[in-house]
């Protein structure tokens, strides 16, 4: 028994509103988009679009989020239950269930959609949301964190995790998470897998950031910083997932898990984009993207303006 393991017995609310309880996990995820919408503004703003394109890019690329995530889910792990009864993919979002490779397909359609209604390419699109999907990443495993959910195998390591609330549920309810001591001895330490996703995240996030800000890769080379930020969060997934616990019950016995199954093609995908985006030559007008879409913006202005009269 590992003495030095971390007791976690968190409660995922993060406050009760009358009947209506507020989860750590949906404030991570709430935070997460707040974070990234500021850090598209910025990035936005910096390379000259005005504020309508941060406003389009917020409407298409959160619903995408999060239709994917719990479309992505419910097709991935629990297909026999929803295709039985679909309408619980909107009746049973309380019960939980959003899935990261279906976020990321619905971050991609919704990458696509914000860019083709404003003119702009659909790989500078992909570039500046691979700035913040790392880091958005890296908040909402921190609400798995809290919601003691997506554990490791058990371990002996000195910073394994105690997860009461998964291990010891029952004795959890029943003591109100206040859990004996001599239950919590009995509890295996587990590998914190969701802190090995959302620490190698942020290096991820580090990393884009720097090529954006600093080598203005995001310009100079249009699709690297998407490659590397799909290259790097599924890589990384995909070894983690053999620390980690399975998910679903028809995971058992597979040799790889749906997690990693699934990171196979993104990896794939970040590969060939790095290939050719390395491939072709630097772009030497780095203020064309943003000139052309500035020009039709005025032209929408100009023909809209023309109708209200």
């Amino acid at each position: 028994m590992n003495l030095l393991s971390i007791v976690w017995d968190w409660n995922p609310t993060f406050i009760m509103l009358g009947n209506l309880d507020i989860r750590w996990y949906g404030l991570m995820w709430a935070i997460a988009i707040l974070v990234a919408e500021r850090i598209l503004a910025y990035a936005y703003k910096r390379e000259g679009l005005p504020s309508r394109t941060i406003e389009s890019a917020f409407l298409w690329i959160v619903l995408g989020t999060f239709i994917g995530a719990r479309v992505g889910h419910c097709l991935f792990y629990e297909p026999e239950v929803y295709l039985a009864e679909p309408w619980r993919i909107i009746t049973g979002i309380r019960d939980g269930g959003m899935a990261s490779h279906g976020a990321t397909i619905g971050i991609i359609l919704g990458v696509w959609g914000f860019t083709r209604r404003n003119h702009l390419p659909f790989i500078w699109g992909m570039d500046r949301i691979a700035i913040v999907a790392p880091l958005s990443g890296a908040v909402i495993r921190f609400g798995n964190l809290f919601n003691s959910e997506i554990v490791g195998y058990p371990t002996d390591v000195a910073w394994g995790f105690k997860f009461v609330r998964h291990d010891a549920y029952r004795a959890w309810v029943e003591y109100n998470g206040d859990v004996p001591a001599e239950i919590i001895e009995n509890i295996s330490a587990r590998h914190p897998a969701q802190l090995y996703e959302a620490l190698c995240y942020i290096a991820i996030f580090a990393i884009v950031m720097y090529l954006y800000f600093r080598k203005d890769m995001g310009r100079r080379r249009p699709g690297v910083l998407i490659s590397i930020a799909l290259i790097g969060i599924f890589t990384l997934r995909f070894f983690i997932e053999f620390l980690k616990e399975r998910q679903v019950d028809f995971e058992e016995g597979m040799s790889l898990d749906m997690g990693q199954l699934l990171s196979i093609p993104f990896i794939i995908v970040g590969v060939a984009i790095l290939i050719y985006a390395l491939r072709r030559p630097e772009v030497k007008d780095l203020g064309a993207v943003v000139s052309h879409a500035n020009k039709m913006y005025d032209k929408e202005d100009k023909k809209n303006g023309k109708r209200s009269k």
